[in-house]
C-alpha cells in the first residue's frame, strides 16, 4: 500500500470540483497527498437535465476503483451534496469489518478507509436526496421547464458571504447548471456508506446554505444510527475550502491521520 491514501474530492451542487478545491489541494499537495477532484456529470456549464444521481455515483466510483485496484487506499473528501454521492459510491469498496490487520490485504486491493465531510448531509439508504433530507431548502427551486435546480437568491449570500465581495461574486459567476433529477430521483441507488467507515465532519458555524443547527441535527441522527463520527467546527460560510483553505486542509489531514491510525 502507498504510505498515504489518495484523496478524492467531491463537490457540492452547482460547483466544479476541478476548481473549487484548488486552494485546499495546493496545501495538501505540499504534504505529499495525491488529490483527485471530481467534476460531477450532473453539473456542467450548459447543463443536461437528463443526467441522474446514478451518473454522479458512477463517476466517483470509477475514480475510487481506479485507485483501489492499484493497491491504494482512498479517503473521500466531500462537500454538501457531494456527501450524498460519495456515501453511495463507496458501497462495497470499504475494508471488510472482519479484516483484523488493516495493513495486510491478500487481494492486493486498497479500500475506502474514511469519509471527511464538509457541511454535508448523511445519505439514507434507499432514499433520494430530497426524501432523505426532508425537502429542498427555501433558497432553491426546481425549474420545471428547464429541468434544472435554480438558486433563487444571490449566490454569494448563500455560499461565500465571508469572502471579499469581488471574490464572492467571481465564484458566484462560476456556478454551473445542475440537473434536478439528481435530487428527486435515484433513491434505489442511495446507500449509507458513512456507516461502513469512520467519519470526520467539519461543521461550518456561519453557514447560510445548510445552517449549523441543521448540520448538528444530521450529525446527531447519524450517531444514533451507529455512525462513528468525529466533529470539528469552523467559523465560516458554506465554503470553507475558499475562505479558510489552510484550516480546511488541516481538518482533512487530521482526519486522514486518524483513519490511517
Amino acid at each position: 500500500m502507498s504510505p498515504k491514501p489518495t484523496l478524492i474530492l467531491v463537490p457540492g451542487a452547482w460547483h466544479n470540483g476541478a476548481i473549487i478545491f484548488n486552494k485546499v489541494i495546493s496545501v495538501l499537495s505540499k504534504q505529499q497527498y495525491k488529490c483527485i477532484p471530481i467534476a460531477l456529470p450532473s453539473i456542467t456549464p450548459t447543463g443536461d437535465p437528463s443526467i441522474t444521481y446514478i451518473d454522479d455515483i458512477t463517476a466517483v466510483r470509477n475514480v475510487i476503483e481506479a485507485e483501489t485496484t492499484q493497491g491504494r487506499d482512498v479517503v473521500l473528501v466531500v462537500h454538501s451534496y457531494g456527501g450524498h454521492v460519495g456515501s453511495s459510491a463507496m458501497r462495497g469498496l470499504t475494508r471488510p469489518k472482519q479484516q483484523q490487520n488493516p495493513n495486510r490485504d491478500a487481494s492486493g486491493h486498497g479500500h475506502v478507509i474514511g469519509f471527511a465531510m464538509i457541511s454535508s448531509v448523511f445519505t439514507v439508504t434507499g432514499a433520494s436526496f430530497v426524501d432523505g433530507t426532508g425537502k429542498h431548502p427555501p433558497w432553491m427551486t426546481e425549474n420545471l421547464e428547464t429541468g434544472f435546480i435554480e438558486i433563487t437568491v444571490p449566490a454569494r449570500d448563500v455560499f461565500y458571504h465571508d469572502l471579499p465581495e469581488d471574490e464572492g461574486n467571481e465564484w458566484a459567476a462560476k456556478l454551473q447548471r445542475m440537473s434536478a433529477r439528481t435530487g428527486k430521483e435515484g433513491g434505489e441507488h442511495a446507500y449509507a456508506g458513512w456507516k461502513d467507515v469512520p467519519v470526520w465532519y467539519l461543521a461550518t458555524k456561519d453557514d447560510h446554505a445548510l445552517p449549523y443547527e441543521i448540520q448538528m441535527m444530521f450529525v446527531k441522527m447519524a450517531k444514533e444510527a451507529g455512525g462513528d463520527i468525529t466533529v470539528r467546527e469552523i467559523e465560516s460560510s458554506h465554503s470553507p475550502m475558499l475562505s479558510r483553505p489552510e484550516e480546511t486542509a488541516e481538518f482533512v489531514s487530521d482526519a486522514v491521520n486518524a483513519f490511517v491510525g
